[in-house]
């Protein structure tokens, strides 16, 4: 009998939360719950829980470049999606490596955490701009995060065209605005500048939402390496994140995580 064919295969590369909301233990979380295999290159390693990071150590450039070449030349990826990338020369350095690999990317420009500790060095922010936005198929910055990049301030949903376009400017194909922290429905823009769809979700009353990010940008590289379009993996990423952040659990004594595997046990007791 023959062995069963591998499923899509999705690198992550970005930082390790200790406490598991978010980081590659959410990435590797949402790629099991959507069916891929999930892989990982850690760039960083954080103490953090659900009160804040209380310590980050970014690992050497060497050891991030040694193991996305270690998975990419012998397993393959169909898709690659990017975190935590705090120096300038992880951010050149992961930019490259996404340069030279024939899939999808999905760049997820993190800059503070859930708690408001900063992921990023403000001297990485060019380097984004400049070297990692212009390789990504899809980016995914929240409102915060286009501020940072732009200094397009988000204020209302009619704001949300002007900040894609800024982004744009830089060179990703695609661009999904997250207008989760604006009043009301939770709506999103993703433009390539030509089309564009707006995605709209009930807003959950559950603070419970750490990993939110981490797990849209990774549900939408699942999509893309299973061959679909940017805008239909957007939005069934959409779906997944709205049923996560709906299921979400108190942990610890203060954001507790989104609900990775909420569609698995949807029907068990």
């Amino acid at each position: 009998m023959s062995a069963p064919e591998a499923p899509p295969r999705v690198l992550t590369v970005a930082g390790s939360d200790s406490g598991g909301g978010a980081g590659v233990q959410a990435d590797l979380k949402t790629m099991l719950a959507l069916g891929v295999h999930g892989m990982s290159v850690i760039t960083a390693v954080t103490a953090q829980n659900s009160l804040g990071v209380q310590g980050a150590w970014e690992l050497p450039v060497e050891a991030v470049r040694a193991q996305y070449r270690s998975v990419v030349d012998d397993i393959g990826v169909q898709a690659v999606k990017t975190g935590m990338l705090s120096s300038a020369e992880l951010v050149e350095a992961v930019a490259e490596l996404i340069s030279g690999t024939d899939a999808p990317a999905v760049v997820d420009p993190v800059g503070v955490s859930k708690h408001g500790d900063p992921l990023l060095a403000a001297s990485a922010l060019d380097s984004v701009r400049t070297k990692l936005l212009p390789v990504a198929t899809v980016a995914t910055p929240n409102l915060d995060e286009v501020a940072q990049l732009t200094g397009v301030r988000v204020r209302s949903a009619d704001d949300l065209r002007r900040a894609a376009a800024a982004v744009l400017a830089f060179g990703p194909r695609w661009v999904l605005i997250k207008g989760g922290h604006l009043a009301g429905d939770a709506v999103d823009l993703l433009t390539d500048g030509a089309e564009e769809l707006v995605l709209r979700a009930p807003r959950h009353d559950n603070r419970h939402t750490h990993g939110t990010g981490c797990t849209l940008a990774s549900a939408i590289a699942c999509g893309l390496a299973r061959g679909r379009s940017v805008p239909e993996a957007v939005t069934a990423a959409k779906e997944y994140v709205t049923g996560a952040i709906a299921a979400g659990f108190a942990l610890g004594a203060g954001i507790g995580p989104v609900d990775h595997g909420w569609a698995l046990r949807r029907d068990t007791p």
